[in-house]
C-alpha cells in the first residue's frame, strides 16, 4: 500500500511520529522511510515528532488554526488571530497567535509562523470555543470576548484608566468594529475578571463596553 493511501484518513490533522511509525510497520527501517518522505516533500515536519502531508500527496491538509492547536498544546487561537477571525479588527493576520498554559514560545515553520503566550489557570480555561471548520477539523479558539480580554491582559503597555482612554484604544488604536463591540456579552466577561490578571483594566474595559 502506498504512503498516500496509508495517511489519507489522518491527513486533516497534524500526524504524530508514533502514528506514522505504526502505519509504516511493514517497513524494515521505518525511521529511514520517514526521512525519505520528508526529503521527497511527501511529509512536512512542523516540529520534532509532528508532521503534515506534503503538497505532493495532494490531500486536504489541516487548516492553520488546527496546526496551531497541535503545535503547542494545550492552547487555543487568540489575540489578533481570533480578533480577525471574529471580524473585530480589519487587519489580515500573518502570524497565528495562541494562548497556552505552557511557557511562551514562537515557531517559524514552512507552513507559517506561530506564537504562544502564557497565561495561568483558571483564567486560561474560560471563554474557549470549539468551532467545526470542516467535517474532520475542529479548532479551539477564543470567543470574541476572550480574545479581547487576552489582548488587554497580554499587551504589557496597555493599562486602562478611563472610559475615554479605553474608547480611543478600541476604536482608534486597534480600529475595532463598533457594531461588533456592542454585541459582546459583557455579562460573561464580568464573570471572568476574578480569574484574570490586570483586573482593574478589564473592569474599565467592560464598563466602557456598557457605554457604547
Amino acid at each position: 500500500m502506498d504512503f498516500r493511501t496509508l495517511i489519507k484518513d489522518y491527513a486533516e490533522a497534524p500526524i504524530p511520529r508514533h502514528l506514522i511509525l505504526e502505519l509504516l510497520s511493514d517497513y524494515q527501517r521505518p525511521n529511514d522511510k520517514i526521512s525519505e518522505l520528508i526529503k521527497n516533500n511527501d511529509l512536512i515536519s512542523i516540529r520534532r515528532g509532528l508532521y503534515i502531508p506534503g503538497p505532493k500527496m495532494d490531500l486536504p491538509g489541516p487548516e492553520p488554526f488546527l496546526i496551531a492547536n497541535h503545535l503547542r498544546g494545550p492552547s487555543y487561537v487568540s489575540l489578533e488571530s481570533a480578533l480577525s477571525y471574529w471580524n473585530l479588527i480589519p487587519e489580515r493576520v500573518f502570524e497565528i497567535s495562541s494562548v497556552t498554559i505552557k511557557t511562551s514560545r514562537r515557531y517559524k515553520t514552512s507552513v507559517g509562523r506561530f506564537s504562544y503566550n502564557q497565561v495561568k489557570t483558571p483564567y486560561y480555561a474560560v471563554g474557549i470555543k470549539k468551532i467545526d471548520i470542516s467535517q474532520k477539523q475542529t479548532i479551539l479558539i477564543a470567543s470574541p470576548e476572550k480574545a479581547l480580554f487576552d489582548k488587554i491582559v497580554l499587551t504589557p503597555n496597555i493599562i486602562l484608566r478611563s472610559i475615554k482612554q479605553t474608547k480611543e484604544l478600541l476604536l482608534e488604536d486597534l480600529r475595532m468594529d463598533y457594531e461588533m463591540l456592542t454585541k459582546l456579552n459583557i455579562r460573561y466577561m464580568n464573570t471572568w475578571i476574578k480569574y484574570a490578571p490586570k483586573r482593574r483594566s478589564l473592569e474599565m474595559l467592560t464598563k466602557t463596553l456598557e457605554e457604547l
